[in-house]
């Protein structure tokens, strides 16, 4: 694990207001500032590591982002905050570290700087380099200049209007960005993930997300308002996913703030939705706090995946389904179909792996206290319990899972118990 940033204080009603996966104003706040914190240290990282330190053409266009920041600071921050700048950052600062390797992308740096001033409104004048026939100017879109080489740059080249200007896409509300034109907006190949952005997609694709996107925001907003406007909140982008993927959602912990998700029906990505921004919020606290000590041996039952897990996988799939089963709960309150078989069904899952995480001896006192409020947030559903005996056998349907996955994983039968 990575040594949790400094300078954070998160008192003991925050943390279990996190725990519970019910938002919070105090618990968001925290986890922006966290992202934003070491969103600006591996800037910084960056800068200090280019070649020739704050000399030379880093040091030009971090001079254009200070000038546009005097200007306009929320504009700025939102470029330099933008989920897929902190993949360049981490990826451009790993590959500063590393000479032998591919060379680092610096001249993305200027990107940010245009993509800034040009929000700012500020008159400037700049060159940069389009890789492969595109800029990419993040949170705008992409310029695709007429002629090979350098590009001049001034306040006047974006033009939404221009045929050669892709614009990035926003979804219906206006908050979240379709993010399918920037580099970086997951990971590269040196960092596989069991997941793929798509391309860029089509007019007709983008109104598929448009229809999409707006149906689960109506159901959010239906079932459970403060989540729907947590997720206003914390996402700023959304990655497509490319067919064939075998997941419907991911977050990686480069890109906070975005989720990779695959075109579902409005039911479907609306949980989708629930179950990821978890994902962020727990990645944020853990970049402050230590919750445990534990290796990244996969040894662990998880009932929501047939392989084993390692502690901490196990413990950011049982936050997110946690948050899943008050979402499900919250539905079939209203009437949604199918939705009380779904909150029984995510509940008993949580149920049967919290025992083994509580117990686990390489929490530490702070992760102790996040487990017991993750249980206490789950008994607390008995308070509006599932019809009939729609719990009892949902228990009873993943202890048979838990036997099937001892007999397929013996050596690790001792690592299931409840």
């Amino acid at each position: 694990m990575n040594a949790p940033l400094t300078g954070f204080t998160v008192t003991s009603a925050t943390l279990r207001a996190l725990a519970s996966t019910e938002p919070s104003e105090d618990g968001t706040r925290l986890v922006r500032d966290v992202r934003r914190s070491k969103r600006l240290v591996l800037l910084r990282g960056v800068l200090d590591a280019a070649p020739g330190g704050r000399v030379g053409e880093s040091a030009d266009h971090w001079a254009l982002l200070e000038e546009a920041e005097r200007h306009a600071p929320d504009a700025v921050r939102d470029v330099l905050h933008y989920p897929a700048t902190g993949v360049w950052a981490e990826e451009t600062l790993r590959r500063l570290h590393a000479p032998d390797g591919p060379p680092p992308d610096l001249g993305h740096l200027g990107a940010l700087a245009v993509a800034a001033a040009l929000r700012s409104g500020v008159a400037f004048k700049t060159t940069l380099r389009p890789v492969h026939g595109r800029l990419v100017l993040p949170t705008l879109g992409l310029l695709r200049p007429a002629r090979p080489g350098p590009l001049a740059l001034t306040e006047g080249s974006w033009d939404p209007d221009d045929p050669a200007t892709l614009t990035l896409h926003a979804l219906p509300g206006g908050r979240t960005a379709l993010d399918d034109l920037d580099p970086y907006r997951a990971p590269g190949p040196a960092h596989p993930a069991p997941v793929r952005p798509a391309r860029r997609l089509t007019p007709k694709g983008h109104k598929r997300w448009d229809t999409q996107w707006a149906g689960a925001l109506t159901l959010l907003e239906r079932y459970d308002t403060a989540r729907a406007e947590e997720v206003g909140r914390l996402l700023r982008s959304v990655v497509p996913l490319a067919g064939g993927s075998r997941s419907s959602g991911a977050t990686l912990p480069a890109a906070a703030g975005s989720v990779l998700a695959r075109t579902q029906a409005p039911p479907a990505l609306a949980a989708t939705l629930v179950h990821e921004v978890q994902h962020g919020k727990l990645t944020a606290l853990a970049d402050i706090l230590t919750l445990h000590t534990a290796d990244r041996t996969p040894r662990h039952w998880a009932p929501w995946r047939s392989d084993p897990r390692p502690l901490e996988g196990l413990l950011h799939g049982a936050y997110a389904h946690l948050a899943l089963a008050g979402y499900w709960q919250r539905a079939a309150l209203y009437g949604a179909r199918g939705a009380w078989a779904q909150h029984a069904r995510i509940r008993a899952q949580v149920a049967a792996v919290l025992p083994a995480l509580h117990a686990h001896p390489q929490l530490t006192t702070t992760g102790r206290e996040f487990i017991a409020a993750m249980a206490a947030a789950e008994r607390a559903m008995d308070d509006l319990p599932p019809p009939g005996d729609q719990h009892a056998a949902a228990r009873r349907a993943v202890e048979h899972e838990r036997r099937a996955w001892c007999a397929q994983h013996p050596e690790l039968a001792s690592f299931a118990q409840g």
